[in-house]
């Protein structure tokens, strides 16, 4: 896919080097355009070296090939960041004065503009006016982040992190691509996820922990408020950039399994959710006595120190349990891991195990040397309580994929009707 990443003339431009990586990672063909007051931040040195491809500004430049005009007929999508108050007032009163705003004016694919400003500027009515119109011809601007500005200043008006930003970009392409959006189904529901790894201390500077990544709980956290839903997302440790806060998404962080057990019941019980997603890796043992010191390693004893373990509590059924004592009526999602073996397939673990932890839905992880932990693809069969065999889904796909099919069950279990939500995975039923 060829991205043109236009890059505004703002202090968060700097921000916009490593955006870029992420796209060619991907395997993209990506073309730096920064404005000429961006250069003032980010030399065209760095967009070069990191994009592999001369840098233009003006349309008076490269003029034999009318580069405005093939640029934007050979691009795939504009990624626009930092869009500036300036950038975006100009692309809504469609100017054309430099060879990025130019380019917009002629393309006919996705454009996304993710602003980053002060506060003041982001709210002044012209600002406002403009980003209607922007939306109005069909451009995606994303809410900016809140948090730290120039200066001593906060608030909204921060440029989202560029994780953030290339997902919502490569999901605006998707969109595009397919003639849809996703839908606003479950608009009002509180959905509580929790996801990465616990970790249980053995004294000050060492602990136990695994090897969750926390990808796939992240992905289904934002799946959810994508469609609406209002998301709690309880973070245990994880290997990847927190998604920014927003309206839809707030954000919590624990640390052990009793931390997150805590955490997850009041989410359930005082909050009232109306789905819990248990997505994290909890420990399924703690050491049964912490070291306030660090432990020594004797030089003179032949064996390593004895560590007494004890068990942690099983967070998802006591969730049930409590479920059946009238506390809460969340809609319990568990998570389980399984390699399958030669006498049971992963769904006949996975059924055993949906009956012994009896949340309502099971989603069970095909794992292996090159599946599920840190990675972007996953495989995993969805099983439901109550399902005959042989009823149950397989998803072979991302992990963003497989967050979407989550949701449209949880949506169908609300009783509202299924809708296109672009699930582009391998289904086997």
């Amino acid at each position: 896919m060829r991205v043109i990443l236009g890059i505004g003339g703002g202090i968060a431009a700097y921000k916009a080097a490593m955006l870029l990586r992420l796209f060619s990672e991907d395997g993209h063909d990506v073309v730096a355009m920064p404005t000429r007051s961006a250069l003032e931040f980010v030399g065209a040195p760095t967009w070069e070296a990191l994009s592999g491809s001369p840098v233009r500004t003006t349309v008076f430049e490269d003029v034999e090939s009318v580069n405005h005009v093939r640029q934007g007929e050979e691009a795939d999508m504009i990624v626009v960041a930092p869009a500036t108050a300036d950038l975006m007032a100009r692309v809504a009163s469609g100017r054309a004065d430099d060879l990025l705003t130019a380019t917009i004016l002629t393309a006919r694919c996705p454009v996304v503009f993710a602003p980053a400003m002060h506060t003041q500027m982001w709210e002044n009515p012209a600002t406002v006016r403009n980003v209607g119109l922007l939306r109005d011809y069909g451009y995606t601007v994303i809410e900016p982040a809140v948090g730290r500005l120039t200066g001593r200043d906060s608030g909204a008006g921060r440029l989202p992190e560029p994780a953030e930003i290339h997902r919502r970009a490569m999901a605006a392409h998707a969109d595009h691509r397919e003639n849809e959006t996703e839908p606003a189904d479950l608009t009002g529901k509180k959905i509580v996820v929790t996801a990465g790894g616990t970790r249980e201390a053995l004294d000050p500077v060492r602990y136990l922990g695994n090897r969750s990544s926390g990808k796939q709980g992240l992905a289904i956290a934002l799946a959810a408020a994508d469609r609406g839903a209002d998301v709690h997302l309880i973070l245990a440790h994880t290997e990847v950039p927190d998604p920014d806060e927003t309206e839809k998404l707030r954000i919590s962080r624990v640390s052990s399994a009793l931390e997150l057990l805590e955490a997850t019941e009041r989410a359930a019980i005082e909050d009232r959710a109306d789905v819990v997603v248990m997505t994290a890796a909890v420990a399924d043992f703690r050491p049964r006595d912490l070291s306030e010191t660090k432990i020594k390693k004797d030089p003179e004893a032949q064996d390593a120190p004895t560590i007494d373990l004890v068990r942690n509590p099983d967070i998802l059924k006591t969730l049930v349990r409590k479920k059946s004592e009238g506390k809460h009526q969340a809609f319990l999602v568990g998570f389980a891991a399984e390699t399958g073996s030669p006498e049971q397939s992963v769904a006949e673990l996975g059924r055993l195990k949906l009956e012994s932890k009896g949340c309502d839905v099971l989603v069970v992880n095909e794992v292996g040397t090159d599946l599920v932990f840190g990675k972007d693809r996953t495989a995993a069969t969805l099983l439901t309580r109550g399902a005959e065999p042989g009823e149950e889904s397989e998803v072979r796909g991302t992990k963003a994929d497989l967050a979407r099919r989550l949701m449209t069950r949880i949506a169908s279990h609300f009783n509202i009707p299924p809708q296109s939500s672009n699930e582009s995975i391998e289904r086997v039923e």
